[in-house]
């Protein structure tokens, strides 16, 4: 999890937007009938939690928009927020936050949010509270985690890997049983997933000691772990290519890709995308570093923010709050496989039957729960994600298309970060 306290240069800038009276809640409701208010947001929970919402609060509708996840989403929030037109809730990844909120997209809705950080771990509460302010209410919990076809797994004999050399065995396994199987995918534009897997390694991308930041993309754990990935796309075990294309998910429906190391949101992906391989498919701790240690980072996760763009503040963090704490909205999260950030989704899921994707894995919710117990506790993340996400998808994709090495597109991202953060004004080493 990312540190509560910004720099200073980040500090300024949200100082400077509540002066210029970027508030959503400074202007009061004046309509007759029901509010009605947007919101966007990306996963197969989102739908089923919009329309029960709608159910159950007549006087405040929402309509809801897929604006696409992750960085798609952040880039559309930053040009709707400065047009004045972006949703009143939206959906951001944390790692993406600080940006939301230095771009003005984010508002604090500390006012409105009473005692709810009550039902939220300290630290999870935190991804999305800053400086004291409260920017928007967790939504889920990503720890990564390894989805896996069970059903292929037992039909070549593979067992789960434990360690990544585990990984990597199982790789030469099933490509030798079935040279058009691969064990999983090695995706260029997974920002994200391989943060998470540098960061189980000892990784540290982003550290700040009052107001000096320290980068380092290219440092020794983070080299490793790019090494890990090289060989198997150079041994050929591995599919070096995008997620979730049409060619993709034809290769997962057919079988011939049998894992993604993801967060605990990838049964709800999956179950979009390859709905009826329910039940082949299961979950297991993600693979070790080190044999006996089972720590592992947050691929993604989400808060539900209220943007400055809203005219109706507290209605949309009443919005918010219900999604993220009531028994309702947990159930449906629980449902499609989401992994509730708050403590009383966390404990409702152990009293819950598994994602409807892999309905026969009974200990579905006990293993998620020891997996979250095992997260790397504070993960620092810089002001400039965006900036870093796209550097890292490009720097990736050329050395996977190229032929260079993976450890030079960590190089390459790192200039590019340190550059953008010194052009912001901020006091920067790259180690």
């Amino acid at each position: 999890m990312r540190t509560s306290k910004l720099a200073a240069p980040v500090a300024l800038a949200i100082a400077a937007l509540a002066l210029s009276g970027c508030s959503a809640g400074s202007e009061a409701d004046t309509s007759d009938g029901p509010i009605t208010l947007e919101y966007w947001a990306w996963g197969t929970s989102q739908k089923p939690l919009v329309d029960r919402w709608n159910e159950t609060h007549p006087d405040i509708q929402v309509k809801h928009t897929d604006a696409g996840g992750g960085s798609d989403s952040s880039a559309k929030l930053v040009t709707a927020t400065r047009a004045d037109n972006a949703p009143d809730v939206a959906l951001v990844e944390y790692n993406t936050l600080p940006a939301m909120i230095v771009a003005g997209v984010a508002t604090d809705i500390s006012e409105y949010v009473g005692d709810v950080s009550d039902k939220f771990a300290p630290g999870v509460w935190s991804q999305a509270s800053f400086d004291g302010a409260t920017y928007g209410v967790p939504q889920d919990a990503g720890p990564q985690a390894l989805t896996y076809n069970k059903a292929r797994f037992d039909e070549l004999g593979i067992e789960v890997p434990k360690t990544w050399a585990d990984f990597a065995d199982a790789a030469e396994k099933v490509h030798e049983a079935d040279p058009e199987t691969y064990i999983t995918t090695f995706a260029p534009a997974e920002f994200g997933g391989f943060a998470g897997f540098a960061q189980q390694a000892g990784a540290e991308w982003w550290s700040v000691d009052g107001d000096a930041w320290t980068v380092d993309f290219d440092g020794e754990a983070s080299v490793a772990v790019a090494d890990y990935w090289q060989d198997l796309i150079d041994r050929d075990l591995v599919l070096a290519e995008p997620l979730l294309t049409p060619e993709w998910n034809a290769n997962l429906n057919d079988g011939k890709i049998l894992s993604w190391p993801a967060g605990l949101w990838a049964a709800g992906v999956l179950s979009g995308v390859a709905g009826d391989m329910a039940g082949d498919w299961a979950m297991a701790p993600l693979p070790q570093w080190t044999a006996g240690d089972a720590s592992v980072a947050f691929q993604g996760g989400s808060a539900a923010v209220v943007t400055t763009s809203s005219k109706h503040a507290e209605a949309a963090t009443e919005f918010a709050t219900w999604m993220e704490t009531s028994e309702d909205a947990l159930k449906i999260q629980i449902a499609e496989g989401q992994y509730p950030a708050s403590l009383p989704g966390q404990e409702l899921t152990l009293e819950s039957d598994p994602p409807a994707f892999m309905p026969q894995q009974e200990d579905y919710w006990e293993v998620a729960a020891e997996i979250a117990a095992n997260t790397i506790p504070e993960i620092s993340w810089g002001p400039n994600v965006n900036v870093a996400s796209t550097a890292f998808q490009d720097a990736m994709a050329a050395a996977v298309t190229n032929g260079t090495p993976l450890r030079d597109a960590l190089t390459k991202t790192e200039k590019v970060v340190v550059d953008d953060m010194e052009s912001a004004g901020f006091e920067v080493t790259a180690k």
